[in-house]
């Protein structure tokens, strides 16, 4: 009894250590593959993947505001979770129960998912969810959060992150992505696989316009070091992004 004590003790301790480990390597270092994308080629029977890493500097500042529009609108202003979205979304699956859920998910959590755990909605997942989530704001900054997100999500068939979606879809790099383009890519994430940003129809037009006048009451994007509280802020950073 003793002896198993030790055993759980020591994977209790080596759990803790890789993770966290894992975290800060990956507050410097590229993620140039992620669980997703392994399981995707296991279910589809191929080894093909689109994934360019670049930094925030090669990205569009469009890009980073239309997801925070689509996905996520506070952000830069919550500390992993949004309580008020969960309990919203709470209220929704209970006066609708056997519908569709209404989805809570932050992007910091959407990132934590992507790079260190597998898709699925069981309790053990979402527990894991949760622990990364505090670790990366904890470790990473908001602009490294977003920079992970913008280069580790689903965007298409085989398509990872940003750059590969506007090289693949629209024939352009990423730093090259208009504030339409940013808005049409943002539109796809509820359902990357069946959305396609290359071929919008109408459904697909009418997020993108929604995302678009959305985008016009929402901060740029702070750069790395820049403030970002809104109450706090200092030389304008978290202007009205309606340009």
């Amino acid at each position: 009894m003793k002896r198993l004590k030790n055993i759980i003790k020591w994977l209790v301790c080596l759990f803790f250590a890789s993770t966290i480990l894992a975290v800060v390597v990956y507050r410097f270092l590229p993620v140039y593959v992620t669980p997703l994308m392994l399981i995707r080629c296991v279910e589809d029977g191929s080894l093909t993947i689109h994934h360019h890493w670049v930094s925030m500097d090669e990205i569009s500042p469009h890009m980073p505001v239309a997801v925070m529009a689509s996905e996520d609108q506070r952000f830069l202003l919550h500390h992993g979770f949004d309580y008020s979205a969960i309990e919203k979304a709470a209220r929704h699956d209970m006066k609708h129960k056997g519908g569709k859920k209404l989805g809570a998910s932050t992007i910091s959590q959407q990132t934590a998912k992507n790079v260190f755990l597998w898709p699925g909605r069981s309790w053990t997942r979402k527990g894991f969810e949760v622990y990364f989530t505090a670790l990366i704001e904890l470790l990473w900054s908001k602009q490294r959060i977003m920079e992970v997100y913008l280069n580790s999500i689903e965007m298409g068939e085989h398509i990872y992150g940003v750059d590969a979606c506007a090289r693949y879809h629209f024939n352009k790099s990423a730093a090259e992505l208009s504030r339409s383009d940013c808005a049409l890519i943002a539109a796809t994430l509820p359902n990357p696989r069946v959305f396609d940003s290359a071929h919008p129809g109408p459904f697909m037009r009418k997020r993108q316009k929604a995302i678009a006048a959305q985008m016009r009451f929402m901060p740029s994007f702070p750069k790395e070091g820049e403030d970002i509280n809104p109450h706090t802020a200092a030389g304008g950073v978290y202007r009205h992004h309606n340009r």
